[in-house]
């Protein structure tokens, strides 16, 4: 193909949101209007075709996005100004990424040649939050149900992270003539964790005269008319529905009376919460004071977070502050030392109990001794006449010494996501705890607990 240097063409990449002229923006009115060329789905190119007298217009199918992208790029190095238009905002499941990947394996660069611009537009998910009330007022994501492009078990995935994390979830291509079970399996995930009643709203075609709007429940969607022109908006735990109206709180009755009085107690205008980054492991300790005889499972249940970061919690408690700070029985310290030290002085503390938690939620504990440890390659081993415990020591990120009163001495070994891998505590015979291993247990606590500073001053 010649190219017309002298005549540098560019490519509009056009968001114009719901279709109607009215919820365009003046840019992208403007871009439409410069184009020689206009490229798009024939349902895009119909939603604004009042835009199109005297313009050179290329009709695309559904499945022809690609070729969009190239017949863009060649008409715009003929020096022709090229408007690539999608409804919605075409960054958000658009036009946008496909383009550039073109562009970029034709050799293409940022301000060379063909110029490009991205006009963004409203997207779908913002238009149909805007006809059903307010259900994006706090964190939200979206994910499409389309497995042409994208394997299914990555779908189900995001959809089982978005649910677990309480996202409000936007989904995008939820069903069409083939793919009808998309939209069960994700209703299926999301019932583990939200209620049957999470407010749920079905929008068709926002602003556009087939238009339609259904509000249901959780467990009624499936059963709802969907197509590929439905946007699905899915609650969280905090969302409802009144007067036909889908809220999702912001949060202010995390911090005021009545949202709009003072402070509660405890909190402070223009402050983070007592449950904030700064603050929340105060909390955990507090917790742990006050609800005597609670396990490291049930606190970390209680704030959903993992195991490591409740230990994590504890180890900080301030000394200066005594009782006011404290994790109730608790204390905790983190090793300093690498994994294998911790092993070896496992062995002086006599027979063991090993926990070890499965992702099903399967508790194994086996009575061992420090001496049936043995690494192997990335293997940490545990073997012995009655069973073999295979850990790979490259997922174990780090220990922490844990102690509750005179119930329990132990050690957890924590994953990069501070989950507990399996631990190990001293067994208690009658109520107590050998002496002998008690004694090595705290000179070890002590030991590899101490830093690097501490143990240079300690050897002074």
């Amino acid at each position: 193909m010649i190219k017309d240097k002298m005549n540098k063409g560019k490519i509009l990449l056009v968001g114009f949101g719901p279709g109607a002229e009215a919820h365009m923006s003046v840019r992208a009115l403007q871009a439409i209007e410069e184009a020689h060329v206009v490229i798009g789905y024939s349902t895009y190119i119909n939603l604004v075709k009042n835009l199109l007298a005297g313009k050179d217009v290329i009709r695309k199918g559904m499945t022809e996005e690609i070729d969009r992208c190239i017949e863009a790029y060649e008409q715009a190095q003929l020096g022709k100004t090229v408007a690539l238009i999608s409804s919605g905002d075409i960054g958000v499941y658009g036009m946008a990424g496909p383009t550039y990947e073109v562009l970029l394996k034709s050799g293409w660069k940022p301000g060379c040649g063909v110029e490009v611009e991205i006009i963004p537009g409203s997207t779908a998910l913002s238009a149909c939050a805007s006809l059903v009330g307010a259900p994006l007022t706090h964190d939200f994501c979206s994910i499409s149900l389309s497995d042409l492009l994208t394997p299914w078990p990555t779908i189900a995935k995001r959809i089982d992270a978005a649910g677990r994390s309480d996202f409000v979830i936007a989904l995008y291509n939820p069903k069409s003539g083939r793919r009808t079970q998309q939209i069960v399996e994700a209703q299926r995930i999301l019932l583990q964790y939200r209620k049957p009643d999470t407010p749920v709203a079905i929008v068709k075609s926002a602003y556009r005269e087939a238009q339609n709007i259904q509000r249901v429940r959780l467990d009624e969607m499936k059963d709802c008319k969907i197509g590929m022109l439905t946007t699905v908006l899915i609650g969280n735990s905090s969302t409802y529905m009144e007067e036909g109206l889908m809220i999702t709180p912001r949060g202010y009755a995390n911090k005021y009376e009545n949202i709009t009085g003072d402070a509660i107690e405890g909190e402070k205008r223009g402050r983070s919460l007592s449950m904030g980054l700064t603050g929340w492991k105060g909390c955990v300790r507090e917790y742990l004071r006050k609800n005597h005889g609670a396990s490291l499972r049930e606190a970390a249940h209680h704030f959903d977070s993992p195991t490591g970061d409740i230990i994590a919690a504890i180890s900080e408690a301030s000394a200066d502050s005594g009782e006011n700070d404290s994790a109730g029985e608790y204390t905790a310290a983190k090793v300093q030392h690498d994994i294998a030290s911790v092993i070896d002085a496992a062995k002086q503390w006599g027979r063991l109990r090993a926990v070890v938690r499965n992702d099903g939620g399967a508790v194994s504990e086996l009575m061992v001794h420090a001496n049936d440890f043995s690494m192997r390659r990335d293997w940490l081993n545990i073997e012995n006449e009655h069973f073999h415990l295979h850990i790979d020591s490259a997922k174990i990120q780090q220990a922490w010494f844990i102690r509750r009163g005179d119930t329990l001495c132990g050690v957890h070994f924590t994953n990069q996501q501070n989950e507990t891998l399996f631990n190990l505590s001293l067994i208690r015979k009658n109520g107590a705890f050998n002496h002998a291993a008690l004694q090595a247990f705290e000179q070890d606590w002590a030991t590899l607990t101490a830093t690097n500073e501490q143990e240079k001053a300690s050897n002074e």
